[in-house]
């Protein structure tokens, strides 16, 4: 079984099309769909406008892999962590022939703190970029506070009930990510630029917002997720 979807999806294809990345993404079961908890901060807006079931994710074969994925992750973590593994491998050596760099997003839609799951993993493969979006402050704050090595990359998500810690990430120079129905240029005096141009975070501009077009079920959302 293969954990990471390469090149396949709308996210990393933003990404490809730079022509300087080939990025693998891993999508699991978000929130507690699969009976295992992996967005432990997930609120009613993010888990009802999920990307889950967008795309490929509306089809129950999809789903289902995703499910097992989950599973296999809390159930069979060592097994898990050697398909993790032998995915990442086969992406750098892709990204090599195609002379290119290597980026992962292991937080396609789920929240885990993987450098705290597989400790050797950021270190092992150095050459490639970890990156994601989180909703969990002890996660930002770890990497905010250098905690991290320098190939891993955070954005902070907003929700409908975490915007006085949004500002607080803004105005330490780091980025957060908005669900906008009609993208701005600013929000509550921050500068908005818009982050469906490329999934590659950690190319974004500093102490900014990133910010997204509501997609799918996020079109409907009347939580205050979306703004």
């Amino acid at each position: 079984m293969k954990l990471l979807n390469v090149g396949s999806n709308a996210k990393t294809i933003k990404g490809d099309k730079e022509g300087v990345y080939l990025t693998g993404i891993l999508y699991l079961a978000p929130a507690k769909t699969s009976s295992y908890q992996v967005c432990p901060s997930s609120t009613a807006g993010c888990r009802a406008s999920c990307l889950f079931t967008a795309g490929r994710g509306k089809m129950n074969s999809v789903q289902e892999a995703r499910v097992r994925k989950t599973k296999m992750f809390f159930e069979q973590r060592d097994e898990f962590k050697e398909l993790l593994f032998k995915d990442i491998f086969a992406l750098i050596s892709k990204a090599k022939k195609n002379d290119v760099k290597p980026a992962v997003r292991l937080n396609g839609t789920s929240d885990i703190h993987w450098t705290k799951i597989y400790p050797d993993l950021l270190t092992k493969f150095s050459e490639v970029m970890f990156y994601g979006y989180t909703k969990e402050k002890k996660f930002m704050e770890d990497f905010i506070r250098g905690n991290c090595p320098p190939n891993y990359y955070l954005t902070f998500s907003r929700s409908e009930n975490n915007w006085e810690y949004c500002k607080t990430v803004l105005d330490r120079k780091f980025t957060v990510a908005c669900v906008f129905h009609q993208l701005p240029k600013k929000y509550e005096g921050y500068k908005v630029f818009d982050a469906d141009k490329t999934d590659l975070r950690f190319t974004d501009p500093k102490g900014q917002i990133a910010g997204l077009k509501a997609k799918g079920k996020a079109k409907h959302d009347k939580t205050g997720f979306v703004i």
